[in-house]
């Protein structure tokens, strides 16, 4: 692959695959089994959104995350509280459209500034300063596109304007779901990315599915917090139906 994303060679490659495994290359597309039984669309079918808050607030628990719900009217006061609650800044956010349009210009741009808590916004153009910017933040602030009740998974989509870092490098982490972004489990948040895909014809490069603070108990199951990632989250939920 070519520094710039072309794909050089591919036929030859493949070509040369197909002929390592004795047959021809495949041309056309395999076609999907169809299964008798699918009992993973039966869990929480037909759940309202109101019951998959409420299933999702008991997993928080499990997961060691706070969760708020609030209107878009008393988002930015929420959001001040959580980020107060977690010493302040530096916070770093994503370039998303969306921080406007929930009324949360006047905290980010200038409430916060004028009390000396220092707001990086996201800029493709300075490269990896933005990662440095990231790795120096106490809160990294991000929206979740698909939102996973069962598990109190949030889906991340990355890309030039949402870095991927914001999510893991700083010491805590919030992340706004619309209540709209709401799905039983894993399997409703695949259709609705291969419903995505056939509508544009793309779907974010990096798609990262994030459960809470970062947890790990590999070494002889003991639990640590923070090995590699934030070491506390909160989820903010913004009712939007």
């Amino acid at each position: 692959m070519s520094t710039s994303g072309n794909i050089l060679n591919r036929d030859k490659f493949l070509n040369k695959i197909a002929g390592s495994l004795n047959r021809p290359r495949m041309t056309e597309p395999i076609p999907l089994p169809s299964w008798k039984f699918q009992p993973q669309h039966e869990v929480f079918k037909g759940v309202s959104q109101d019951e998959l808050l409420e299933i999702m607030r008991v997993q928080c628990k499990k997961i060691h995350t706070t969760l708020y719900e609030t209107n878009q009217d008393g988002l930015s006061s929420v959001l001040n509280e959580v980020v107060e609650g977690y010493g302040g800044g530096p916070v770093v956010t994503w370039k998303d459209s969306r921080f406007s349009e929930w009324g949360l210009d006047a905290l980010l741009k200038k409430e916060w500034p004028s009390q000396g808590i220092d707001v990086f916004e996201w800029d493709y153009t300075l490269g990896e300063g933005n990662v440095r910017c990231a790795e120096r933040a106490n809160v990294g602030i991000t929206i979740s596109e698909i939102t996973l009740a069962e598990s109190g998974t949030v889906v991340l989509f990355s890309n030039k304007d949402k870095g991927r870092t914001v999510s893991f490098l700083p010491a805590t982490s919030i992340m706004l779901i619309p209540k709209s972004t709401l799905v039983p489990r894993i399997t409703q948040a695949a259709v609705k990315m291969r419903e995505t895909y056939r509508q544009t014809g793309s779907i974010a490069s990096c798609v990262n599915f994030i459960t809470g603070p970062s947890n790990s108990a590999d070494i002889e199951l003991n639990l640590v917090v923070g090995v590699h990632g934030p070491i506390k989250a909160s989820y903010i939920v913004i009712s939007d139906l």
